[in-house]
């Protein structure tokens, strides 16, 4: 069930990650604090090794911080067991990434049944059929990936992971491997999620898809350096190149 409730979607209480130990130790995060308010669209911004993946890996559930606190609606996921953090994802958290991971072996449809169906779940066609309808492609439902475009995966790709109606969907480069036209078809439907109450935490280093976000966090070294709202594309890629220098 998406929840609407006023209480932020993710949250981060001085969330510190490091990689290694002693002299070889990189700190990907550094004491990261921040709120993603419920049914909104953030997009996550910073140069090359800035902490952006292992940002989002934490507040996915995928990693583990080293201190601090990660919570997800109201929920403290670093308290949470190897255990209650599956279940956790089965049904709050969904996954979308640039490479789309799909089995090539399987039909769109089946992809999309997939991860349910390895949670011992038992989606129905209908459920199926609607994931597949809301990406566009219920007309390709019984094609494999290599008889759909680079577009058309990554829109199955999204249909596998709204099929369980996350709460939260976390992106990592989604379109970065698109064209023009593909991107936009999945900007809208990112923004779709959004307008029906759920809430997308993406990774970008494309200022045009910051600029469909709601806001833009910007991270340099591990740390959170900037934010900006409903900014234009060149707004963005200014301030990402001031990063950069």
């Amino acid at each position: 069930m998406v929840r609407t409730t006023a209480q932020a979607a993710v949250t981060a209480l001085g969330a510190t990650k490091t990689y290694g130990s002693g002299e070889t130790a990189v700190r990907a995060l550094d004491s990261i604090s921040l709120e993603v308010p419920p049914a909104s669209w953030t997009a996550v911004m910073g140069p090359s090794g800035s902490g952006k993946s292992s940002l989002l890996h934490c507040l996915a559930g995928l990693e583990r911080v080293d201190r601090g606190r990660v919570l997800l609606a109201g929920r403290d996921i670093t308290s949470c067991s190897d255990r209650e953090l599956t279940r956790l994802r089965r049904g709050e958290i969904g996954f979308a990434f640039q490479n789309f991971n799909l089995v090539t072996s399987l039909t769109a449809a089946q992809n999309v049944a997939l991860p349910l169906r390895l949670a011992g779940l038992r989606p129905t066609r209908q459920d199926i059929h609607a994931a597949l309808d809301e990406v566009g492609l219920a007309d390709r439902a019984r094609h494999r990936p290599g008889q759909l475009s680079g577009g058309q995966q990554q829109r199955v790709a999204l249909a596998r992971a709204i099929v369980a109606r996350p709460t939260v969907l976390f992106a990592d480069e989604p379109t970065g491997a698109l064209d023009t036209a593909s991107a936009r078809s999945v900007f809208a439907l990112l923004r779709a999620m959004v307008e029906r109450g759920q809430t997308v935490v993406m990774v970008t280093h494309d200022p045009v898809a910051a600029a469909n976000a709601d806001s833009a966090l910007f991270l340099r070294d591990g740390r959170l350096v900037d934010r900006l709202d409903r900014a234009a594309a060149a707004a963005v890629a200014a301030r990402l190149a001031d990063l950069e220098r």
